[in-house]
């Protein structure tokens, strides 16, 4: 079902795009929450000539569009997690938590226009921030484990665990050797 968008709406389109959904998204959701209409013919015609008249106003909203992604330039976040012995987080990473530390380096932005594949393990990923059709910003998210710095000397320690237990191994059948030679002597 070929369909003229009213509003962007993330992962499908943005505003007066033509997308093709299938037909019960379409006829059960878009159309009566008045997201979308049937691309008929002469919906087609007046969305070109409704397009020609705000030229001006659509390459305005582009303008600014690009004034809000070159705060973006640079801007590297780091996200500190939760993590098992495993490497799995606990919990993920997503868009809300990126929007949250976009706001800690004093860059507001609607969790909305957010993208991220969810982070479920430590490591580089990238979050896509929609400002307008043409312009969209990625940013690098590095996921941080809260105890790493925790965790690389229990490993050290762990290596040096075993060569104290195999002393300790190799007492424990001398001892019982006597053991056995008095139980025949008892019996």
């Amino acid at each position: 079902m070929e369909l003229i968008l009213k509003e962007d709406i993330i992962g499908l389109g943005y505003k007066n795009d033509i997308v093709n959904v299938k037909s019960g998204y379409g006829r059960n959701y878009l159309i009566p929450q008045q997201k979308a209409v049937i691309a008929s013919p002469s919906a087609k015609k007046i969305l070109a000539e409704n397009l020609k008249q705000q030229a001006l106003k659509i390459a305005a909203q582009k303008a600014a569009a690009e004034d809000k992604a070159k705060a973006f330039e640079g801007v590297a976040l780091e996200i500190m997690a939760k993590v098992a012995v495993t490497g799995q987080l606990y919990g993920s990473v997503g868009a809300a938590q990126v929007v949250e530390a976009l706001a800690a380096k004093g860059i507001e932005v609607d969790r909305k226009i957010v993208t991220m594949k969810e982070a479920k393990k430590v490591g580089e990923y990238e979050a896509t921030v929609h400002f307008h059709k043409e312009v969209e910003v990625k940013v690098p998210v590095t996921v941080v484990a809260e105890n790493a710095p925790v965790a690389a000397p229990v490993e050290e320690k762990k290596e040096e665990a075993p060569v104290v237990e195999a002393p300790v191994v190799e007492e424990a059948p001398v001892a019982e050797a006597p053991a056995e030679e008095e139980a025949p002597a008892e019996a």
